[in-house]
């Protein structure tokens, strides 16, 4: 016998990073000093552009929209939402992304695929200025049923100290933004699927004259990355606190920055809820707490300001007030 035998085939596996270098390359700056296929990524740090450079780092996934990239054979998206996902987790914190890398894990290659999920990939890479510097595919047909696949990303940002943002200078009666999100973003799926899919027994090319679109395009609207609007903000100190609105919705990830003694009151009548969440909360039955832990429910991200800054803020950016700090 022999490795392909076994169902790993190693020169489908070269192919697939020879094929996918050039792309991977156009995320390159002048840091970057490795090429794709090496052991480890090789990035230079520029420390005299910092003083006291912190490392922020973060790893995620895309959960089960997958399934819905599978079934509709559309695999770009998803490389975009595994990016600006892992984007908007360490910008949370103030970071300026530096490099990412990422994992496919599959049941077999197939370079077609490989290249629609690195296009998608180093499109978010270029367009939130980071570098991506290397990554693993592994081919397990053992672990993964044919034609499966999981997708993973680790991004590493800097932040200087004085510009972290952790949450501590929150205060009682600071604003609390929102800012539309483009859809599920990359969470709440498995409920959905079971609304769309089990309950009401849809296909992915339906259209859904509630949501005016066909179940494919809002299942597959990419993940927003909120770095490029709000990083001169957090620049300039104009930001307490940020929350990246992902599982556990608004109730549980807005609670994550807000320092002891105070919390966060939410008005949920302040903005108008998408289409598509109520028309899957209406069609699954779906309790309103479960909805909101769930689902985003239109807000991708949160900013936590000083009343003043949030004009200001609004004034120059798509958001809305949704809430305050007040003392429980």
């Amino acid at each position: 016998m022999n490795y392909k035998q076994s169902g790993v085939d190693v020169v489908a596996g070269e192919k697939a990073v020879d094929t996918i270098k050039s792309t991977v390359k156009k995320t390159y700056n002048n840091n970057v000093l490795s090429g794709l296929g090496s052991f480890g990524g090789l990035y230079k740090l520029e420390l005299s552009k910092w003083k006291e450079p912190i490392m922020v780092s973060s790893t995620d996934g895309v959960g089960t929209k997958i399934i819905i990239a599978q079934k509709a054979k559309i695999y770009n998206t998803i490389g975009q939402d595994l990016v600006n996902h892992c984007v908007n987790d360490i910008f949370v914190q103030g970071a300026i992304p530096q490099f990412f890398l990422d994992y496919i894990g599959i049941s077999n290659i197939d370079i077609a695929i490989i290249n629609q999920i690195i296009d998608g990939m180093s499109l978010a890479c270029i367009e939130n200025g980071l570098a991506l510097v290397g990554g693993e595919m592994a081919e397990m047909p053992d672990i993964y049923k044919k034609d499966d696949f999981d997708l993973v990303g680790t991004i590493v940002g800097l932040v200087e100290k004085k510009n972290l943002v952790t949450g501590e200078t929150i205060k009682k009666d600071d604003v609390i933004l929102g800012f539309p999100s483009t859809g599920l973003h990359t969470n709440g799926y498995s409920l959905a699927r079971k609304i769309i899919f089990e309950k009401l027994k849809l296909g992915l090319d339906d259209y859904v004259p509630e949501i005016g679109d066909t179940v494919k395009d809002a299942m597959l609207k990419i993940h927003k990355s909120y770095y490029p609007i709000l990083n001169k903000y957090a620049e300039n100190h104009m930001i307490n606190g940020m929350a990246h609105i992902t599982g556990g919705g608004l109730y549980n990830n807005i609670k994550r920055v807000v320092p002891e003694g105070l919390t966060a009151f939410i008005d949920k009548k302040s903005w108008e809820i998408p289409s598509l969440f109520n028309w899957l909360i209406k069609s699954g039955e779906v309790e309103e707490e479960d909805a909101y832990r769930a689902f985003n429910m239109g807000i991708g991200f949160v900013v936590i300001t000083t009343p003043d800054n949030a004009k200001i803020i609004m004034k120059e950016n798509d958001c809305m007030q949704i809430g305050k700090i007040i003392i429980p």
